[in-house]
C-alpha cells in the first residue's frame, strides 16, 4: 500500500467560490439600459451593443483576481456571474435569460483566455413564479459548449421576499434532474436584496444560507437525490454556530443523524472571514465537507485593522489553523473540490 506525504506534497489550491465582480464597466453599463428599456422599450439596447474586447478583459482580471491570487498563493478559480447583479427580481423570464447569457459568455471568455486559473460556474435565468424548466437550455449550453463545472442556484429569486417554494419542493425538481445528469454542484447563492428589512451581504447572503440548509433538514430530498450536491456559501451562514440546534432539530424530527442525513450531499466553504470563525467551521463540520473559497474581491473587500491582511484572504487563516494537519488542509484546498466538482477533477486530470 502507498501513502500520500502531505506534508510534502504541494497543494493546488482551488478557490470554489468567485464572482466577476471586476467586470468591465461596459457590462453594467448595458444592464443599466437593459432595466431602462423595461419601462421605456426605446431604451432597450441590443445585445450587440455590449462590446468588450478581449484585451479589456485580460486587464480586469489581471490587475484584479490574477493579481490577488498570486499573491496570495491561490491557483485556480471556480468562476461566476458576479453574484449581485444576477437581480433575478428584475423584469421577467426573457430579461433573465438575456442577461445570464450574457454574464456567462463573458465568464466562459475569461475561462479561455486564462485556462489555468479559471473555469466556469453558470448563473441561471430564474425568474420569480417562472417554472424552472425555462432555465435548463441555459444549463445545457453553459454545460455542452462553456464546459462549465457547476452551476449558481438562487433559492429566492423575489430578492428577499422568499415567495418560491423550499429547496425541497418538487417545483426544483427539473434542475436537479439535469444536475446529476451532468454530475455538477449547485452553489446555493442569493442576489442582491430588494427588501430593506435584509441588507444583501451582511443579512439576506447570511439568511438564505441558513435557510436553504434548513429546507434540506426538513425534508427527505437526498433520498430522492441521493448523488445531489450543493455546496452552501459563507461558512454555512449560522449552521456551525448552531450545530447543535440543528442536531437537536433533526432529532425531533425524527431524521436521522447529520451526518447520514445531509453531509453526504451539503457542503460548506470558507468564505469567513476571521480566524475564530474558521477555527470553528474546521472543529464543527467534518473535513470533509469543507471546500477553500474566498469570494475575493466580493463582500468584504477592506484590510482588516486587527490584522493587517485583507479580511477575504481566507488562507491565511487554514495556513494559521492549530486543529488541521498537513492532510487535512490538501482535503480543504484541492481534494474536496475535485470530489464534488467531477467535471473539473477530470479536467486537471
Amino acid at each position: 500500500m502507498t501513502t500520500t506525504n502531505f506534508a510534502t506534497k504541494k497543494h493546488r489550491i482551488i478557490d470554489c467560490h468567485g464572482h466577476y465582480t471586476t467586470a468591465p464597466k461596459a457590462l453594467e453599463e448595458w444592464r443599466n439600459k437593459q432595466i431602462a428599456g423595461l419601462t421605456n422599450s426605446a431604451l432597450a439596447p441590443k445585445v450587440s451593443d455590449l462590446k468588450i474586447s478581449d484585451d479589456e478583459l485580460r486587464e480586469s482580471i489581471e490587475t484584479n483576481q490574477l493579481k490577488l491570487m498570486r499573491a496570495r498563493g491561490l491557483d485556480m478559480t471556480i468562476f461566476s456571474p458576479r453574484a449581485s447583479f444576477m437581480a433575478h427580481h428584475i423584469g421577467d423570464f426573457n430579461t433573465s435569460a438575456t442577461w445570464a447569457a450574457i454574464c456567462n459568455e463573458l465568464c466562459y471568455r475569461v475561462s479561455q483566455l486564462f485556462p489555468d486559473n479559471f473555469v466556469p460556474a453558470a448563473m441561471l435565468p430564474q425568474s420569480p413564479g417562472v417554472d424552472p424548466r425555462t432555465c435548463i437550455p441555459e444549463l445545457e449550453k453553459c454545460v455542452n459548449e462553456y464546459g462549465n463545472i457547476g452551476i449558481n442556484l438562487n433559492p429566492d429569486p423575489s430578492g428577499g421576499h422568499w415567495t418560491s417554494p423550499s429547496l425541497s419542493d418538487r417545483h426544483w425538481y427539473p434542475i436537479y434532474e439535469k444536475m446529476v445528469e451532468y454530475d455538477i454542484p449547485a452553489m446555493i447563492h442569493v442576489s442582491t436584496s430588494c427588501n430593506s428589512c435584509f441588507h444583501t451581504t451582511g443579512a439576506h447572503y447570511l439568511n438564505a444560507d441558513t435557510t436553504a440548509f434548513m429546507q434540506c433538514l426538513t425534508s427527505d430530498l437526498f433520498k430522492d437525490f441521493p448523488t445531489l450536491k450543493f455546496i452552501i456559501p459563507h461558512g454555512g451562514g449560522a449552521v456551525p454556530y448552531h450545530w447543535g440546534r440543528f442536531r437537536g432539530l433533526a432529532q425531533e424530527l425524527k431524521k436521522p443523524l447529520l451526518t447520514e442525513h445531509l453531509l453526504n450531499n451539503i457542503f460548506f466553504d470558507t468564505c469567513v472571514y476571521h480566524q475564530p470563525g474558521i477555527d470553528l467551521l474546521t472543529k464543527v463540520i467534518p473535513v470533509d465537507n469543507i471546500l477553500f473559497a474566498s469570494e475575493m474581491i466580493g463582500a468584504v473587500r477592506g484590510i482588516d485593522p486587527e490584522t493587517g491582511h485583507y479580511f477575504d484572504d481566507t488562507k491565511r487563516y487554514i495556513e494559521a489553523s492549530t486543529q488541521l494537519n498537513d492532510e487535512q488542509r490538501y482535503k480543504i484546498y484541492q481534494g474536496n473540490a475535485r470530489r464534488v466538482f467531477p467535471r473539473l477533477d477530470a479536467r486537471l486530470d
